[in-house]
């Protein structure tokens, strides 16, 4: 489905509408519908994204509750991983175009484009036709992935990242914004120690988003992050022993791939285990 709709329309997102200069008219395609826009959380940082930001984009999308939908800016780095990961759980993903709705930018994530059509997510824009993206339609693009989002989530961010201009807008509009503790020997760290100095709140875990979405209690949050505990702490003593890496620990422990890459993250944002050159040591 593709179509236009003005800020006059019933159909006109509710949270959008109250920013300020909101857009007159948004085209879209795909799954257009009230619920998509019910629970939306913006996430956004760098281009170049490091192993890390894969892992938390994982880590928290794990838990998500389903009918939070994902909206993102379409850009490679975490708003791709973002979209891909959203895609892969079932959840909803929203990308906003910095350019027209049948201009494709960049132009390689075609199959993302694709993607995210074919699986119930919706492509927006308030750039009509092949109206290609220009320095000033980023931050204009910005405000509408903030606008929509009752939250955003900065994943990893430089100081001087764009994705900034997002979560300071959002902040403005009065919108919770969540950031991931990383290292701070990385500069893609830097952008979002900044905020949380000033604004944004610190999580390490998706259930913290669960939560001020209004999908289960603080007793839920704490349970469910309990049944977890164990398992790190025999991951903790092992890597005490012997550092290791991701394979190794893995028929170590014969633990699944998948289940330990999810609790190594948790570790490694607890600041309780390290990376350095493919293997993991405790702290």
């Amino acid at each position: 489905m593709a179509g236009e709709v003005s800020i006059s329309d019933f159909l006109y997102p509710e949270m959008l509408a109250e920013v300020p200069s909101p857009p007159q008219k948004i085209y879209f395609k795909g799954n257009y519908c009230s619920e998509i826009f019910q629970n939306c959380l913006a996430v956004v940082g760098s281009r170049k994204m490091s192993v890390y930001g894969v892992r938390v984009i994982e880590k928290i999308f794990s838990v998500l509750h389903k009918d939070i939908s994902i909206v993102s800016g379409f850009m490679s780095g975490v708003d791709a991983e973002a979209h891909r990961r959203a895609i892969k759980l079932g959840l909803r993903t929203i990308a906003v175009m910095p350019c027209g709705i049948d201009y494709i930018h960049p132009e390689n994530q075609a199959d993302l484009y694709e993607e995210i059509l074919s699986n119930e997510g919706l492509i927006l824009s308030e750039f009509e036709g092949d109206f290609k993206p220009k320095s000033w339609t980023y931050p204009k693009r910005n405000r509408i992935v903030a606008g929509l989002s009752r939250a955003v989530l900065v994943v990893e961010a430089s100081k001087n990242s764009g994705s900034l201009i997002t979560a300071r807008m959002a902040n403005s509009y009065g919108r919770k914004v969540f950031v991931v503790p990383g290292s701070i020997f990385s500069n893609l760290s830097e952008g979002k120690t900044q905020i949380s100095n000033e604004f944004a709140i610190n999580i390490d875990s998706g259930f913290s988003i669960n939560e001020f979405f209004g999908f289960g209690s603080s007793t839920d949050t704490y349970k469910n992050e309990k049944k977890s505990d164990s398992g790190n702490n025999v991951i903790l003593e092992t890597l005490k022993n012997d550092p290791m890496t991701m394979d190794e620990l893995s028929e170590y422990l014969s633990v699944d791939i998948s289940t330990l890459n999810k609790e190594v993250t948790y570790l490694i944002m607890s600041g309780l285990v390290t990376e350095s050159e493919g293997k993991f040591y405790a702290c």
